[in-house]
């Protein structure tokens, strides 16, 4: 069956607010450096009235991926909630300009758009407070049976674990897809998201993915192991593609039993790390899509990462597409 879509993405629909910050300022707040945490409203507000003056910009781990999957040529969709707000237009207008399919229906509950407050220090870790807002109320409702049959890969946002009607609407993606014929992608998304829903993710993989995505401590935190190479094994043994980045020892991925290393791009300055794994995701989905060999799709998801990693923002600045042409890799 042919596909309208390269990737069909489902996630949390989140503006980033991203600021300068010191150590001092994450120590005082009670803020873990380079961690994520879910905040509520109150809390929220009055962090955004500590935080430096920063920039807004639409985010959310699986609305940056297929940004970057649009930045590279690919045809990208995405399901996700957000209000009728001013966010929710910023999030809307930024998503439709770089050539991503969005249909969204607004959230008429009294959350706002969900934002995410980015405190990046001077070495270029982010440490994330994020309040999901309407980005929760994501129901099965809002998937698109249509859109997600027309896909060649699913890609679902780990995130969307934690409210019971949004993991209803993943799994409702995942069962359209599989009976379809498409390839379900997963991403861990956070080692807290692991240690929460361990048994329910184990459950998910089994039954419904194809290829799952994870950082290296995602992936042993998992199957609860510090050694790399059993957890690596063990995932390998439950999905038919894994791909696991280990930051400046570059990624690997393990697909039908052959397992390939591939080194990190060269890397200028580091200015925000924000968004380097949802980039690295679209590089190798885009590649998965268009059917590249997996050293390619993994240097095509490293040159991504690269090129986020240089500015503020989790989506690219440069397009993808040019630099991936000038790298002999599409």
């Amino acid at each position: 069956m042919s596909s309208s879509f390269d990737v069909a993405a489902v996630g949390n629909a989140i503006v980033d607010v991203l600021a300068p910050a010191s150590d001092e300022f994450l120590s005082g707040e009670n803020l873990a450096k380079g961690a994520m945490m879910l905040i509520d409203a109150e809390r929220a507000s009055s962090l955004y009235t500590c935080m430096a003056a920063g920039v807004e910009a639409s985010g959310g781990s699986a609305g940056n991926t297929v940004a970057g999957v649009a930045s590279l040529g690919g045809r990208a969709a995405y399901v996700g909630k957000v209000a009728d707000d001013t966010l929710g237009e910023v999030f809307r207008h930024d998503i439709t300009a770089i050539g991503v399919h969005f249909r969204p229906t607004p959230s008429k509950g009294p959350e706002g758009t969900g934002r995410c407050l980015v405190n990046v220090t001077e070495d270029g870790q982010r440490t994330m407070c994020t309040y999901l807002g309407a980005a929760n109320a994501l129901t099965p409702e809002d998937v698109d049976p249509q859109l997600i049959e027309a896909a060649e890969i699913i890609y679902l946002e780990g995130y969307l674990f934690d409210p019971p009607a949004a993991r209803e609407a993943f799994a409702k993606a995942a069962g359209i897809g599989r009976k379809a014929g498409r390839r379900v992608a997963l991403t861990l998304s956070d080692a807290f998201v692991v240690e929460r829903h361990r048994d329910a993710l184990l459950d998910f993989i089994g039954a419904n993915a194809d290829i799952v995505f994870a950082n290296e401590a995602e992936a042993m935190a998992l199957f609860q192991t510090q050694d790399f190479d059993e957890a690596l094994k063990a995932l390998s043994a439950k999905v038919a593609t894994v791909v696991v980045t280990r930051g400046a020892q570059g990624s690997v991925i393990v697909t039908g039993g052959a397992t390939t290393a591939v080194e990190a791009a060269p890397v200028g300055k580091v200015v925000d790390t924000t968004g380097a794994g949802d980039q690295y995701a679209a590089g190798v989905l885009y590649g998965l899509a268009r059917h590249l060999d997996p050293r390619t799709c993994g240097r095509l998801g490293a040159l991504a990462a690269v090129e986020v990693i240089a500015h503020y923002g989790p989506r690219p600045q440069t397009p993808l597409k040019a630099l991936a042409e000038a790298a002999g890799l599409i």
